[in-house]
């Protein structure tokens, strides 16, 4: 006889979710929390993450009820570890006896030790090799294919949740809207009348060079009447003013120390996001901007976003296929097919 799933058996009254990694990575598991929530209605939800992801809970409400800040281990990069917080950390996970400890950070290779430590009474997640079907775990083996927010929903369907759909979501607030017009960035930027070039990315060997997305963006503002907006944060503004010292015409330089969330809504008005490989393709993807994005090191099939046709995926290591970039933005904004395109399983890349 066939065990029923976790979820169903145990109907945790409150859940603890490892995912202790950057905004793309984040976002590309909003669908699996989006299910889960659907699966257990009243349970109370808490992210252990970065301690910069108390906005990403913030913005998430009806998915995630409350955020931990995760103090790092020695075999995880994302952060230094904390070590004066650690004790502190696992004792008070241990001491409030969570329903169950959600792995959503990989394969488990060192996540699994780190959310075993939660103290929960059920624990879910990847794991190398061989299924686990214990009374109190199960972990399943950790998939190598599908994009990572089809990874990520697999797992929890698994449990027992019914998906509530792939697509990532960005929400956007008052708030956001408030502080983008306080700044000033976009008072003279009517929505439809501009393209963003996003041309940062937190690792910089990731990043285009700042000549190519010149080139792509002067190309693009005389043929569409498009007024050309280079975003990044105030530690991007060295590579927003490398472009524009590329440019022909005179971008917005947007660069400046405003938040994701107002970023964001500077980018829903816009005609088409241009980028790197990076967490904005994945706000764009949420926000259902089209996007053109260049991809030189990290895995395409599991890092692209979903629509393939909305937001195009284009792998240029050696930055020499400016052309195509261009080809892909021009059918983007003129509403057109491509003409030509490689395809990886069922999806375009190009």
């Amino acid at each position: 006889m066939l065990r029923r799933p976790l979820l169903h058996r145990t109907a945790p009254a409150s859940v603890i979710v490892f995912r202790a990694l950057q905004l793309g990575d984040m976002l590309c598991a909003v669908p699996a929390l989006r299910a889960l929530r659907r699966a257990l209605p009243q349970a109370r939800i808490a992210l252990a993450g970065l301690p910069w992801a108390r906005q990403f809970t913030a913005r998430f409400p009806g998915y995630v009820d409350e955020f931990i800040a995760f103090p790092g281990h020695p075999l995880l990069p994302e952060q230094p570890v904390h070590h004066a917080e650690l004790a502190d950390f696992y004792t008070g996970l241990c001491a409030r006896r969570f329903g169950m400890a959600l792995q959503l950070h990989g394969s488990g290779d060192v996540s699994n030790d780190i959310v075993s430590g939660f103290g929960a009474e059920t624990m879910a997640g990847f794991c190398r090799g061989d299924a686990v079907a214990r009374e109190r775990t199960v972990l399943f083996p950790y998939p190598e294919t599908g994009t990572e927010p089809e990874r990520l929903l697999g797992l929890v369907e698994q449990l027992g949740a019914e998906a509530a759909g792939v697509h990532l979501e960005f929400p956007l607030s008052r708030q956001d809207e408030d502080e983008l017009a306080a700044s000033g960035v976009a008072r003279e930027l009517e929505p439809g009348s501009y393209l963003c070039i996003h041309p940062g990315a937190r690792q910089r060997d990731k990043c285009w060079p700042p000549r190519h997305f010149a080139e792509v963006g002067d190309r693009l503002a005389a043929e569409f009447g498009l007024k050309v907006v280079l975003t990044g944060s105030a530690q991007e503004a060295d590579l927003t003013a490398a472009v524009a010292s590329h440019m022909r015409t005179t971008p917005v330089d947007a660069a400046a120390p405003i938040s994701i969330g107002a970023m964001a809504v500077l980018m829903r008005d816009a005609r088409l996001l241009l980028c790197n490989d990076t967490g904005v393709s994945h706000i764009a993807a949420g926000l259902r901007l089209k996007s053109v994005v260049i991809f030189s090191k990290a895995d395409i099939a599991r890092w692209a976003p979903l629509d393939r046709h909305t937001h195009r995926c284009i792998w240029d290591p050696a930055a020499e296929r400016a052309a195509v970039v261009l080809h892909h933005a021009r059918a983007l904004l003129a509403g057109t097919a491509p003409s030509r395109q490689r395809t990886v399983g069922m999806w375009p890349y190009w």
